[in-house]
């Protein structure tokens, strides 16, 4: 999923590509999801005032366990993303700057260094000649994972007690369980 600068044209480049389950498994690896199928990712490429503006959208479909009852939770996550690709000549201003202001800035010195303005945070560098979508893909996959997978919104979990799936059977467990290490504390009397 490579892109030349010279393929996009004046009225823009637009592309359909598959990103295999191999490559999206490289993205998932360590976060509990896996991928179901592969994905299917159409995007626009425009060049705008000396860089590049890509808009893309894709829906991965992805598995996890639940975070309630443990069974495998099946979502979808449509995703649409708008990012403007600089080229790294122009992001580090190497005809503006001085050497010692270069040197600084390389250095990560200066006023500016260690930050970066919020206008710039759906920026991203590449060199000038090649863009590669695989990595701004898997980034934009990986942004689209829920914090916790739930199989359903009214999911009922697992009894605390024997383990039982809820959502399959009620279970026979006292609903008011009492730790058998606290059962003592029950019997005292607090005098005020």
């Amino acid at each position: 999923m490579r892109v030349k600068i010279e393929e996009i044209r004046d009225e823009g480049l637009k592309l359909n590509e598959r990103m295999s389950l191999e490559q999206l498994g490289t993205a998932l690896e360590g976060s509990g999801f896996r991928a179901t199928e592969p994905l299917a990712v159409s995007a626009s490429l425009r060049k705008v005032s000396g860089g590049v503006l890509l808009q893309g959208q894709f829906t991965s479909r992805v598995t996890a366990p639940c975070k309630r009852c443990l069974a495998d939770a099946v979502l979808e996550l449509p995703t649409s993303f708008t990012i403007n690709l600089v080229p790294e000549s122009l992001a580090r201003g190497d005809d503006v700057l001085s050497e010692d202001e270069q040197e600084e800035k390389d250095r990560g010195q200066g006023e500016s260094g260690g930050s970066f303005a919020l206008d710039d945070a759906d920026e991203e560098l590449f060199d000038g000649k090649i863009i590669d979508l695989e990595p701004i893909v898997r980034e934009q996959v990986q942004l689209a994972l829920p914090m916790n997978a739930v199989c359903r919104e009214d999911c009922k979990g697992l009894c605390g007690q024997c383990g039982q799936n809820l959502n399959e059977k009620q279970c026979d467990c006292a609903e008011k369980y009492v730790d058998p290490r606290f059962a003592a504390l029950k019997n005292i009397k607090l005098q005020s």
